[in-house]
């Protein structure tokens, strides 16, 4: 068997030891979420204003998640956002 060959088993093995097989823009999704949770917990709500000072691309984000979940309820394939 070629040792070089990235079976299922051992992509498993990796996601088991948080190895980090995620995409850069899975990670960036994944660090601006945890922006908003941070904003949310902060003020109490999702409402990031147009110029929030300390994170300008939050507000910008949140537009975008919202306006492809709304293609996404649609059942308009144009949505980033999946059933998985």
């Amino acid at each position: 068997e070629d040792s070089s060959i990235l079976d299922e088993n051992r992509i498993q093995l990796l996601k088991r030891n948080d190895f980090g097989l995620k995409g850069p823009r899975i990670q960036t999704w994944e660090r601006t979420y945890e922006e908003l949770a941070s904003f949310v917990e902060e003020f109490g709500h999702a409402r990031v204003p147009n110029k929030f000072p300390s994170n300008l691309s939050l507000r910008l984000w949140v537009n975008t998640q919202r306006q492809s979940y709304k293609r996404y309820l649609k059942d308009d394939s144009s949505s980033s956002i999946t059933a998985d």
